[in-house]
């Protein structure tokens, strides 16, 4: 089975607990306290050396980063359904893999890491950053329903935590209307699941 190591508020972690469970895979998922420093601890950093969450165990197989592990995941249990396979889509999922671990997190999840765990930082920056990529996904998103061609892929999950949680920076979702819509049909698949934060409150 699966292990999942991972801290409950991680967002980079829901991204792996989402495309488990979208995937239909059970999995162990196994707390890893930040607090306590339990991810700088020898044993863990054996498995990543960055002393980060998430990384999985899949017998054996050590994955670590959220977006290497959706990859991953989607590449071996997915079926071909959620990784494209020609050059110009898994040249694009790429693209908002990036997007996600790059503009994403130094805006959305700043700005609400320095409001939810009580950080130092520039918190206008951040939140004007969040609203220039939520920008960004808006526009991308008029006249499609999903991020890479026609169904729901990688770059989905990998995108929708951070924007789904940017609420919690004080930074509102839903004065966009195409992620809003992008939100809705994300969280009507079938096992979709929540954490804190998610579904964004509408």
């Amino acid at each position: 089975m699966i292990k999942l190591y991972n801290a409950g508020p991680s967002g980079n972690g829901h991204k792996v607990t989402l495309m488990l469970s979208l995937l239909g895979l059970d999995h162990e998922a196994i707390p890893v306290s930040l607090p306590d420093k339990e991810q700088k601890t020898p044993e863990y950093l054996a498995m990543n050396p960055l002393g980060k969450v998430p990384v999985i165990d899949d017998d054996g197989e050590i994955i670590r980063d959220s977006q290497a592990i959706v990859v991953y995941l989607a590449h071996k249990y997915g079926d071909g359904a959620w990784l494209p396979t020609d050059a110009a889509g898994l040249g694009h999922v790429m693209e908002w893999l990036s997007f996600a671990a790059n503009e994403m997190l130094n805006s959305c999840a700043v700005a609400r890491a320095l409001i939810l765990f009580n950080r130092e930082g520039d918190l206008a920056a951040a939140q004007e950053a969040s609203r220039q990529c939520l920008d960004i996904l808006d526009g991308h998103l008029a006249g499609r329903e999903w991020l890479v061609g026609e169904s729901p892929s990688a770059a989905d999950v990998a995108c929708y935590v951070y924007a789904g949680l940017v609420h919690m920076g004080d930074v509102d979702p839903l004065a966009y209307a195409n992620v809003v819509a992008w939100f809705d049909r994300i969280e009507a698949l079938p096992g979709y699941v929540g954490m804190d934060g998610l579904p964004t409150p509408r």
